[in-house]
């Protein structure tokens, strides 16, 4: 396993074989191992003693399908606890290829002093001066990017949010298209990334693959698991027609759709934004509702939204941001939750915790509801950073603050995602329990919901549900897998094929507990770092008014006891 460290105070660059302790991990269950090993648990996440660390999947770089996602981890100034945040596109992938476990970035550069840090095709690893680009927003300074330095590279980048250090600041990633359009955007470390004096991180794509043991046991594997995603209903099907905006409609349906700042279940004008409404526009139009956006992806998920003249505006227009920049502040305009998403990609901020600290605003009487102009002004301001764009840059809780308001959806600081946990009370545990903050990607029960698994209502069972959600998720991280393309692992025989491709990659024999092992030593991991930077069984808690405030139409509360909250992830 390679390491390349980079210093930012003394520009030094080394590269090291991974420690005996790292051996064998990859993905999140590497940047958690790196981050509570070699960060101080009570450090300023924004200073010099933090880590930024950068890892591909375990598989990332192979021929297995949908294996392109990226790691990034640190210690979250958002939570203040350990964060990993995970992005597709084309860096997962970039990284995989040439062997590179994981990228390491330590210390900060003198203040004022802004950087690229490239990556070639022989892993050769330099700082190239990036002052010029100062400020700028990440579309107009990618595309100069891959005009000097060409096409054939993997980006990640921060925009003014990570600059300015703003709490809700994303790193963006770079598609296939070389658009920075995909996100790791939960847990600031975007302002990470610029507290290290770092702009972008850019790594070369070649096209030789990722080392494998044993070559034709993994082309086995791989063609076989190919088989299952694409014969899976949500994966095959459903996605690929709609993408991830398919979920708005059932999801309005079960009454799980947080909206107006979580005070109702349902929105208004949700068919407005729906996967069917915004299909039919794209077709319209001239878009694309069955787009690839990352490397070795064969669902095609993702969606190219453009204007009425057919000029591109977003990709890819996602279920998180139609509930959080839609559903959330009442605008039920797709157009105008599209300028909302790419101005959240151009400034580098989560979609997520943006729409809700928006929410926080509105329900205070800063603006009103449904108001979309007003909106996109007041994600502007971020861009701007003027003084209410740092409130609302440090995310709900500032917001908050501020109105003296407490009705806001956050865990550990980070903004819910699309359930509202009354609607949804396994996906509510996670939020709870997951050491990452309120994140649904930790952990999210939807699927037992919608295929008659487990009542969504009742207390019931959720517990056990999002435990087991929370190892398979940590797990699939590790690996560097897809979560739509690892939904297809429910089934026995798919899960058995991506365990015979770990083992022909690794030259490994290892058995059927080996994968959620690696989700069980993950999670362990996490709250290790957690309880010693602080973190009691009190902020393993949904705020109170998710307790006390019955969410229509089905007028119920949160009701998981807190000792099934605590016992959650406690593994014997």
């Amino acid at each position: 396993m390679k390491f390349i460290r980079v210093n930012m105070k003394d520009k030094s660059i080394r590269e090291e074989t991974a420690a005996e302790a790292y051996q064998g991990m990859g993905g999140r269950g590497l940047t958690s191992a790196v981050i509570n090993s070699e960060v101080p648990p009570k450090c300023d996440p924004l200073g010099p003693e933090n880590k930024l660390v950068i890892a591909p999947g375990l598989l990332s770089g192979t021929p297995l399908v949908n294996t392109s996602r990226v790691s990034i981890g640190a210690k979250s100034p958002l939570t203040q606890g350990i964060k990993e945040s995970n992005a597709g596109g084309t860096v997962g992938e970039a990284l995989g290829r040439l062997g590179i476990a994981a990228i390491i970035i330590e210390d900060q550069a003198p203040s004022g002093e802004l950087y690229t840090l490239k990556v070639d095709e022989n892993c050769g690893v330099s700082l190239l001066d990036a002052s010029k680009y100062k400020g700028s927003r990440t579309y107009a300074m990618v595309d100069d990017v891959f005009a000097e330095h060409g096409s054939q590279n993997a980006i990640l980048c921060i925009g003014p949010a990570g600059e300015y250090r703003f709490k809700s600041a994303s790193i963006q990633s770079s598609d296939l298209d070389q658009r920075p359009c995909r996100a790791a955007g939960r847990g600031g470390l975007g302002a990470v990334m610029g507290s290290k004096g770092v702009k972008a991180v850019m790594i070369a794509r070649t096209k030789k693959q990722a080392a494998i043991n044993d070559s034709e046991a993994f082309k086995t594997a791989s063609r076989e698991f190919a088989k299952a995603v694409a014969a899976n209903p949500f994966s095959g099907e459903l996605l690929p027609s709609q993408g991830t905006a398919a979920l708005l409609a059932p999801l309005n349906n079960m009454g799980a759709f947080p909206s107006y700042n979580a005070t109702r279940g349902v929105f208004d004008d949700w068919e407005k934004i729906s996967g069917e409404s915004l299909s039919r526009v794209m077709d319209e139009r001239g878009g694309n509702h069955k787009h690839k956006g990352c490397s070795g992806c064969v669902i095609d998920c993702s969606n190219v939204y453009v204007d009425e003249k057919g000029g591109y505006i977003t990709s890819s227009l996602e279920y998180e941001t139609l509930w959080s920049l839609g559903g959330m502040i009442g605008v039920g305009d797709s157009d105008v939750i599209a300028r909302l998403d790419r101005l959240c990609d151009e400034i580098g901020l989560d979609t997520m915790n943006t729409g809700v600290a928006i929410a926080v605003a509105m329900e205070s009487g800063y603006k009103q509801f449904g108001d979309g102009e007003a909106a996109i002004e007041m994600v502007e301001e971020i861009g701007r950073g003027t003084d209410f764009g740092k409130i609302l840059g440090n995310g709900p809780d500032a917001v908050g603050k501020h109105f003296n308001n407490p009705r806001v959806a956050t865990v550990k600081g980070q903004s819910i995602a699309a359930y509202d946990p009354r609607g949804q009370q396994g996906t509510g545990v996670t939020y709870a329990t997951s050491p990452m903050g309120a994140d649904h990607t930790a952990g999210n029960v939807v699927g037992d919901y919608l295929a008659g698994k487990l009542d969504p209502l009742k207390s019931d069972g959720q517990m056990e549900a999002s435990r087991n959600m929370q190892v398979i998720m940590a797990a699939v991280d590790c690996l560097g897998l897809c979560l739509f393309a690892s939904m297809c692992m429910e089934d026995p025989e798919a899960a058995g094929r991506v365990l015979s491709a770990l083992n022909a990659k690794q030259g490994t024999e290892l058995g059927q507990d080996a994968i959620p092992g690696l989700g069980i030593k993950t999670l362990q991991t996490e709250r290790e770092f957690n309880r010693r930077a602080g973190f009691e069984a009190q902020h393993d808690r949904l705020p109170k008014f998710f307790l006390e405030e019955p969410l229509p139409p089905h007028n119920v509360v949160f009701s998981v006891s807190e000792e099934d909250l605590d016992n959650t992830l406690v593994f014997e």
